[in-house]
This record gives structure tokens, sequence and C-alpha cells, in this order.
């Protein structure tokens, strides 16, 4: 919870979580309610969900409201800030959201016309923006040079480009998320290699060789690897805009980059739409 202070007298109601005063301040109060709630119905669908108690029915009923939740958040999210850009508010509120953005609506909120743009908060926003422009949609991929787990020299072109969709994954072994992220990039190369061609590139920004191979031998990733084992001086982050993990690009047949940072069910549900299956 947090106000501006823009001189405007202020009545702060901590037990129900409000508070009242200028129209700026009041604008922010509502938009916290409505996220409140949103995160709380998120929250208790998906506990249900992870007690694994649920009928396949019921699986699906709360699959589909946790979609419509989600899309209809970040509807609410994209038109808080759009509603104002004459004001220093979606720079405050966007700390909370634009990791989640993609490219578009990144470029949209860091729109140099907007009031906010030079608010010292919007580094972070700016900073993911710059990453992001390497690794747009309709981008050719950039290749690598690195070593596989054997020490011998790679290029990504060796794989990327070559007729196939291929998934360029950004992971490393220490990295927790890109760990839990793991089991849905192994379903998704497991459910199209074979019978589609899919397949997957593992870039780790590991700097140990021992660590790395233990990685991708627990987590199971029969793909081809490749690291220049300098951790976050990694290539890929100068050339891909990378400054976080796990990260990614959905590459096409002729090597155009058509997705990024696919997470979780987004990585299946876009491979679905691209193979119909």
């Amino acid at each position: 919870m947090f106000f501006i202070n823009d001189g405007t007298p202020l009545a702060l109601d901590y037990t129900k979580n409000e508070y009242k005063g200028s129209a700026l301040n009041e604008r922010v109060a509502a938009f916290w309610v409505y996220m409140n709630d949103c995160m709380s119905k998120q929250y208790s669908m998906d506990r249900e969900l992870k007690a694994g108690k649920a009928t396949p029915e019921r699986q699906k009923e709360l699959e589909a409201e946790l979609k419509r939740l989600d899309n209809e958040s970040n509807e609410v999210i994209y038109k808080f800030y759009r509603d104002n850009r004459d004001n220093v508010l979606p720079a405050v509120i966007g700390l909370e959201y634009f990791y989640s953005f993609d490219y578009d609506h990144l470029k949209e909120f860091c729109d140099p016309a907007t009031a906010y743009f030079n608010h010292p908060a919007m580094m972070q926003a700016k900073s993911k923006l710059a990453g992001l422009e390497k690794r747009r949609n309709g981008l050719t991929f950039h290749d690598l040079t690195m070593q596989d787990m054997d020490g011998k020299t790679v290029k990504l072109s060796q794989w990327v480009g070559q007729g196939q969709y291929v998934l360029v994954d950004f992971w490393a072994s220490w990295c927790g998320p890109c760990r839990r992220e793991m089991p849905t990039v192994v379903e998704a190369y497991n459910r199209y290699h074979a019978s589609k061609g899919f397949n997957v590139v593992g870039v780790s920004f590991d700097d140990k060789l021992d660590r790395w191979k233990d990685g991708v031998k627990q987590l199971g990733m029969a793909w081809p690897q490749m690291s220049d084992l300098k951790g976050w001086k990694c290539a890929a982050n100068e050339v891909y805009g990378v400054s976080s993990i796990p990260s990614n690009v959905l590459v096409d047949p002729q090597g155009k980059i058509v997705a990024s940072d696919l997470r979780g069910k987004e990585l299946l549900n876009k491979l679905k739409e691209i193979y119909g299956e």
C-alpha cells in the first residue's frame, strides 16, 4: 500500500486498507482494491489446483477462470497506465508489473511522451525494453559460438534456421526458477521433437562445467547444450539482452524470432497453436 504526496490532505484507514484524498490517490486506491481482490481469487484457485483433488471437469473450470482473470487483470493494468500518461502513477505501479509485459506493451509503457518517462523508477523498465529490443518478434536470430559439454566449439546456427522450430533456452543449473520451469520444457520437447522436429538448444549461464553437466543430467535435458562458462558475462547477455533467467526465444524454421520468454503453459499453448495438436 502506498500513496502519492501531492499536497492534498489524505484520510487513511489501515483497518480497511483504503484511503481517500486527491483524485490521484483515489485512482491508486481503486486500482489496488481490484488487484488485491483478483490476486486473492487467483491464489485460492491455484491452491485448489495444487491440492490435486479437483475432478477433471473442475480442473478445466479452474484453469479457464484463472486464464480469464489473468487476461482481465492485464487489461486493467494496461488501461491504468494509458489513463495516467499525464502523471507519475504508472512509474510507481509499473515497478510491480512491468516484468510481465511483452515487447509491445513495454514499449508503449516506456513512451518518452509520457509525464512519468524520466522518473527514476523507470530505469529498470527501460533496461528491460532495451533487452527485448534485441529479441523481439520478427528479428532474425543472432548466432552464438560457444562450447558443448565436451569442450567442442559449436554454433547456434547448427540447429537454428535449419527448417524446424527451435526454442533457444537461456538457463543455469544454479537458477531455482529455471529448474522449476524445466519440466515444462522437457514436456514440450518430448511431445514434439520426434513427431514434429521441434528442438531445444540450451544456452547455459553457468560458470562451472561440473555443475552445468550435473544440472543437465538431473533435469533430463536431452537436447543440445552450449555455454561459454562465463556466468552473467555470457555472450547471450549482450547479444540477446538477457539480464534475467529463465528466458527464451522461439525461432521459426527460417530463423525468425516468433516469440520470447514463454513460460509454463504459454510455451505448450504456443506449440499447440503451431503444430495444431
